[in-house]
């Protein structure tokens, strides 16, 4: 069933985690708050078992030991807890800038009208360049992130590899690549925390902690900027890492990005994914339906229209005939101009005094709402309960003159009703 599916999605993610950082608290917690966002007993259980066996399973064959060697790490001062306030901040930026580079990459490739094998190839001569002048990137890059722990890396260095790292990966999977964006984002985030650290260690040595603390952090706050996911990120930072010693600043930095980073992108990088394709796995399955069918594939193309110069006596005789309280209003052209509604007609419609004086354009609200052929019925949904519309006109995308049929809420409701059974049906 679907429920089960998505469960078996979150063990998948949760045991990866789990396995690949020896983080079996986190993955749980990563596949719970960033991929499912569901903490339910049926769903939690099976999800820590996954986590669990995966774990056993990776430290007999890896050993029971931290993934990177962190230095001793202490707070030295209270007066350096607002510091990692603002390494939060400046986490979440970069974070944003890494999912925007992400997809604006995949976009530009997916624009290129190249075979998928010269992309790949087009691909592999960017990164290989760059991989001369900064070998750091390659990889997983475990071995640069001790570096920066251990404080081996020039400041200019630190800064330098943010953006290359950033558009090599880009370049990875935009050209087809096989890659992911956890790895990456612990990347980037000691980077970033680590020239963070030795900016403010050269300007306030007395009351900060060595760079590589901030590497530390830096790597929390980056995954919970790009994920959304500020408990999985604070977990498996603390996990990865062995020490209690971090949690206060890395609790704050993570919580900060997070609320930074929303702010930037409602989206993280990979909910952003689903998203571009029409899947909302935070809304409903009545959100996800509406949002995959399209207006034009269930409007009435053969809408009842009212010419503008129509007087209102002839009109009122249209109306009494008509299923509908709302007419699209057209100029000789044949170009939508308004629309009229019982709101606009109601009273005028009555006085024998205006039959003839008064024609559709006099009556008609020039402010519309219309949808187009290619938006969704989530969309058409929305607009068309605005203000409680009966039919929305639907427009041309080139020409939004151009009339090119109706919807109305019974064809959208009609429309979901049928999609729910097929599926219903074919489970």
């Amino acid at each position: 069933s679907a429920d089960r599916m998505r469960t078996l999605v979150g063990c998948g993610a949760a045991a990866g985690i789990a396995a690949t950082f020896n983080a079996p608290i986190a993955g749980s917690m990563f596949a719970l708050e960033v991929i499912l966002g569901d903490f339910g007993l049926a769903t939690f259980s099976p999800i820590v078992i996954s986590s669990v066996v995966a774990t056993a399973v990776s430290r007999a064959y890896l050993g029971d030991t931290p993934a990177f060697i962190v230095p001793v790490y202490e707070l030295v001062s209270a007066w350096e807890l607002p510091m990692y306030l603002v390494m939060g901040i400046f986490c979440a930026a970069v974070g944003v800038l890494f999912t925007r580079t992400l997809y604006r990459v995949e976009d530009l490739f997916d624009d290129i009208k190249f075979p998928d094998y010269l992309k790949g190839i087009f691909g592999g001569l960017i990164l290989g360049t760059a991989a001369l002048f900064f070998p750091h990137i390659l990889g997983v890059g475990y071995g640069a992130i001790d570096m920066a722990l251990a404080q081996q890396m020039a400041w200019w260095l630190l800064l330098v590899l943010v953006p290359v790292k950033i558009l090599a990966t880009s370049i990875t999977i935009g050209s087809g690549g096989s890659g992911g964006i956890f790895a990456p984002s612990l990347f980037l985030g000691a980077m970033a925390g680590g020239f963070f650290g030795v900016v403010v260690n050269q300007f306030f040595p007395n009351i900060t902690a060595s760079a590589g603390a901030y590497s530390i952090v830096g790597m929390g706050a980056m995954v919970s900027a790009t994920t959304h996911g500020p408990l999985a990120a604070i977990l498996i930072l603390f996990e990865m890492t062995g020490t209690y010693k971090i949690i206060l600043p890395l609790m704050l930095a993570c919580i900060i990005s997070t609320i930074a980073s929303r702010q930037f992108s409602k989206e993280s990088i990979y909910t952003l994914k689903l998203i571009r394709r029409g899947v909302d796995i935070k809304e409903g399955k009545e959100v996800n339906i509406l949002k995959s069918m399209f207006v034009k594939d269930v409007m009435n193309p053969h809408v009842e229209t009212i010419d503008e110069a129509l007087p209102l006596g002839q009109m009122a005789e249209l109306i009494s005939k008509s299923k509908f309280n709302s007419f699209p209003v057209i100029n000789n052209q044949k170009k939508l101009i308004g629309i009229v509604s019982f709101n606009d007609y109601h009273e005028a419609i009555f006085d024998e005094h205006l039959k003839d004086l008064v024609v559709a354009k006099d009556l008609a609200s020039t402010d519309l709402v219309t949808v187009s052929l290619d938006d969704n019925l989530y969309t058409a949904l929305e607009k068309i309960s605005l203000k409680d519309f009966a039919v929305l006109p639907v427009v041309s995308m080139q020409d939004p003159t151009r009339l090119e049929g109706g919807i109305s809420r019974r064809d959208i409701i009609g429309a979901y009703n049928k999609a729910v059974l097929k599926k219903s049906l074919f489970k």
